[in-house]
């Protein structure tokens, strides 16, 4: 059976749910994490001159590439169909991997943060809270039990509470960019300057600061078009909601860093919690402050909710695609016949999330757990970006002559960005037991699991083979 008549009766089987609405909350959701203001703050009054360096560097790039592949190949899968159709059944399986290990992590990541972010809603009185494993990982386990039941319901109840996290980041960060107003007019001794270009240190931590919120910050754009049989005219809908989405996007990022930095000094910036200890710090612990302080950190709660749940259904799906297509067995791709997902494939998403957040946390501090797993899963999304930027340079000659000039020009640009951000992740930027051991951990995670990705499709590929020689045998 041909691959377009397969994908096609595939999306059949799926309930197509996101309008534009949907998907510029989804897109918002995916991109703005709140602890790169954080990251960014580290980079002092230079953090402007760091965000448009790293917008015209990536961020253009990435949205090029959305616009013109998913134009192209408006198909469930996103990112992953794209490599299929321009690198073969082994260039597919091996992105599909590295998204699918990237989304695992970072979910990981996000729900790893909601006890710190509690910590600091309740207070001081809970400042032991993110170091406690035992009620850390109470909190988490619930979280990943509801983060799955919501991906099993759909996305007819899932696009609800990623619509919820969007609108609360975006909430989060109106409060956030006016704080420095709320400080001055209450003779708050800040130095707030939203427009500053002043130079940082050259040293490797600048460079690694850099390369984390150009690449770690501002990625996810392509993620929404995984979803691309389940929205409502994916071709022109992921392409505006893109456009609609970028200015909002790039505004948070540059005006919610100067508040960070008015406010925190940069060698005490919490790399988790960035946007809470903000509050905090320009709220105070009591009075109309501190319910203001509350709410916004509560509203940062219920991001980091929606953005767990977007990414998690988002790496439900890659199985499932890979699964029609036959590169990995067709039970990750059986869908419940009521609600119309693929339950197999979030079960199993679920039991690696949990696994992971127990392994992150074992023998290190909590800043250095999320920061592994922040690295660990932004460098695989590395190596599937390299990939989609390589796709209308070096891609299926029958693919690259429908992409125009443009997108091949941008593709250069984003991929050496890219290429960059890469190389220097495995350098950290907060303090950690022992440097050499966490670069080691985080290329040794990216090596393993890949050739783990590898022996998987050969021995997938070998079985195929004799199937295909036994069918033949007993045909003749």
């Amino acid at each position: 059976m041909p691959e377009a008549e397969i994908q096609s009766q595939a999306h059949d089987g799926l309930r197509r749910q996101l309008d534009l609405g949907d998907l510029v909350l989804a897109q918002v959701l995916c991109v703005v994490g709140s602890s790169w203001v954080g990251v960014a703050a580290g980079l002092g009054r230079a953090q402007m001159l760091f965000w448009l360096g790293a917008m015209l560097a990536f961020y253009l790039p990435m949205a090029a590439s959305v616009i013109g592949l998913n134009r192209e190949i408006p198909l469930e899968g996103g990112l992953y169909v794209w490599a299929h159709r321009a690198f073969g059944d082994l260039g597919g399986f091996l992105t599909a991997w590295n998204i699918l290990i990237y989304a695992i992590a970072v979910t990981a990541a996000i729900l790893y943060a909601v006890p710190t972010e509690i910590s600091y809603f309740i207070g001081p009185s809970a400042a032991w809270l993110p170091e406690n494993r035992l009620a850390s990982l109470a909190i988490v386990t619930a979280t990943v039990a509801g983060v799955t039941l919501a991906a099993m319901l759909g996305l007819d109840v899932g696009k609800w509470v990623q619509n919820i996290g969007g609108s609360a980041i975006l909430a989060v960060f109106a409060v956030l960019i006016v704080l420095p107003l709320w400080g001055v007019a209450r003779h708050q001794p800040i130095h707030w300057s939203p427009v500053s270009f002043a130079a940082p240190p050259r040293d490797l931590r600048t460079m690694a600061l850099f390369g984390q919120i150009m690449f770690g910050g501002l990625c996810g754009l392509e993620y929404v078009a995984i979803l691309a049989g389940e929205s409502k005219q994916p071709a022109r809908t992921i392409g505006q909601s893109v456009w609609i989405a970028s200015p909002i996007i790039c505004a948070m990022f540059i005006l919610g860093t100067s508040t960070v930095v008015a406010y925190v000094p940069h060698n005490a910036i919490d790399f988790i919690a960035p946007i809470p200890q903000t509050m905090r710090a320009a709220l105070g612990q009591t009075g109309l402050g501190n319910l203001i302080a509350m709410i916004a950190i509560f509203l940062v709660e219920v991001r980091l909710l929606g953005a767990a749940s977007m990414l998690f259904t988002g790496a439900s799906r890659l199985p499932m695609t890979a699964g029609w297509d036959e590169l990995v067995p067709r039970w990750f791709a059986r869908l419940h016949p009521r609600w119309r997902t693929p339950v197999n494939s979030i079960a199993c998403m679920a039991a690696l999330v949990f696994v992971l957040l127990v392994l992150a946390s074992v023998g290190v501090h909590s800043q250095e757990a999320y920061q592994l797993l922040s690295n660990a899963s932004t460098t695989h999304y590395e190596i599937a970006y390299l990939v989609m930027f390589a796709v209308p340079l070096v891609g299926r000659a029958a693919l690259r002559k429908k992409l125009p000039l443009w997108l091949k020009l941008t593709s250069i640009a984003g991929g050496m960005a890219t290429l960059f951000s890469l190389l220097i992740s495995a350098y950290p930027f907060v303090s950690v037991v022992d440097a050499r051991t966490y670069a080691i951990k985080i290329v040794g995670t990216v090596l393993v699991s890949n050739c783990i990705a590898l022996g998987f499709y050969w021995a997938r590929t070998r079985v195929h083979a004799r199937r295909h020689i036994a069918e033949t045998s007993s045909a003749d």
